[in-house]
Order: C-alpha cells, then sequence, then structure tokens
C-alpha cells in the first residue's frame, strides 16, 4: 500500500475523480440532509462524516460504510447511485441550490473505479491536511477570523479560512488531493481579494492565488513544515497589504 510523500500510483487520477462524485453526490447529501451542514473529516481509511443523530457516513478505502446506532453496515463502491442510496438517501443531482460551482456529474449509474490504495493514500492527505491546518487555525487565533477545518465536498479539499475579509486580507488556506488543473495533491493560498501578480509568490494561473506542487514538498526534510511555512508566506503577504 502506498503512503504520503511515494510516487503516486497509476490509478491515482480515476481514483480522485470518483471518489469526488460520492464525496459530493452520497457523503455530504447524508449529513445535509438530515443537519444541514455537509463539511466532511478524515476518517478511519479515508473521509466521511463527523456523527451527526448518532449515524457516520463515511469511505473506507474501496469500501462505503455506514455506523448508525452502534451497528456497521458496508458495500463494495459501485455506482454513484448506489452510494447515494446506501447512505439513506436517492440520488439528486441538485441538492442544495447555494453552490457558485457545484461538481459536475457522471452518470449516476455508471460503474466507479477505485483503487483502495489510492484512496488510503487520499485518506491519508486528508489527515496530513487536518494536522497542517489545526497548526496553522492555532497560530491565528490572536488576531484573525479563523474558520473550522472543513472536507468542502463541492472542491473535494480541506481547507480553512483565515484574516479579515474587511481589510481584503482574507483567504482561504487549503489542501487538495488534485483536480482537473493539478493532477496531483497540492496546497494552495486562494485570496478574497487582489493580489500583486508581480510577487512571485502568487504562481497559480488556475485561481486568485498560489499554489505548492505535492513533488515541490514532498522531498522535503519536514513535509509539514513546508506547507506551514508555504501557508505562513501567504499570510505575511496580505496582512502587509
Amino acid at each position: 500500500m502506498n503512503t504520503l510523500w511515494s510516487p503516486l500510483p497509476d490509478t491515482y487520477g480515476q481514483t480522485r475523480s470518483h471518489l469526488h462524485q460520492i464525496a459530493f453526490f452520497a457523503v455530504g447529501p447524508a449529513r445535509q440532509r438530515t443537519v444541514g451542514r455537509m463539511g466532511l473529516r478524515p476518517t478511519p481509511g479515508g473521509f466521511g462524516t463527523p456523527p451527526f443523530q448518532d449515524r457516520v457516513a463515511r469511505v473506507d478505502g474501496a469500501l462505503l460504510v455506514h455506523e448508525e446506532s452502534g451497528n456497521t453496515a458496508t458495500q463494495q463502491i459501485s455506482t454513484v447511485r448506489a452510494a447515494s442510496e446506501f447512505f439513506g438517501g436517492g440520488y439528486e443531482e441538485v441538492w442544495y441550490d447555494g453552490f457558485r460551482d457545484p461538481l459536475a456529474p457522471i452518470d449516476p449509474d455508471s460503474p466507479l473505479v477505485v483503487d483502495e490504495a489510492s484512496s488510503h493514500l487520499i485518506g491519508e492527505w486528508f489527515s496530513f491536511a487536518f494536522e497542517i491546518l489545526g497548526n496553522l487555525a492555532d497560530r491565528g487565533q490572536d488576531d484573525d477570523d479563523v474558520s473550522t477545518p472543513q472536507i468542502w465536498p463541492e472542491h473535494f479539499d480541506a481547507a480553512i479560512e483565515l484574516g479579515s475579509a474587511d481589510d481584503g486580507k482574507r483567504a482561504s488556506y487549503g489542501l487538495s488531493p488534485g483536480d482537473e488543473a493539478h493532477p496531483e495533491p497540492y496546497i494552495y493560498v486562494a485570496a478574497w481579494g487582489d493580489i500583486d501578480r508581480s510577487n512571485s509568490y502568487w504562481n497559480d494561473d488556475a485561481f486568485n492565488g498560489s499554489s505548492l506542487a505535492y513533488a515541490e514538498f514532498a522531498s522535503s526534510p519536514d513535509p509539514a513544515d513546508t506547507a506551514l511555512a508555504f501557508f505562513e508566506q501567504g499570510h505575511q503577504i496580505l496582512q502587509r497589504g
């Protein structure tokens, strides 16, 4: 089984894409329909909901896991529709009206390909992300409006928000397992306001901010320190204005 900082499996991209479909159309809605919240967390072997009304909906490798009232049911990942039904709801393409950029759906009955090793690697990535974001949030508590770390199902990344929006200094600080513009995991700072592109820190053309690719910090002596240093540099630049 691959672990973080090893070369990514060839199956990684497809697994990530198909898990994103499950996160957005099955796991997130299971919580949203019940308690009106959709944020996810790292869970054993992958990602899922925090406990809600004595339930947890999560992914562990290539398995769906539904814990309810002390009982645990599992099911092999097959299709998006089957995952939605397993977690107690029918498939809905539009299940929340507030998204600015909802995930484009695939055929909910199309077979999903989820490699167990790649899926567990994504789970490790999210666990690493929450460790880093927790440290970053602790450092920013004194003078910043800091949000709670979440895995957002529409973006399938882990992030917090930090800094004053009124002063144009707020940004999202996150760790993504990858997306269409970034085939490998990356960390990012996405500014809410204007940025000075003449500053080489702001290097990502896919969004309003900066990113650091997996290969750039995976080989560092301490990837956690490298990630925190990247975030703190962005925060300092934004605070200077």
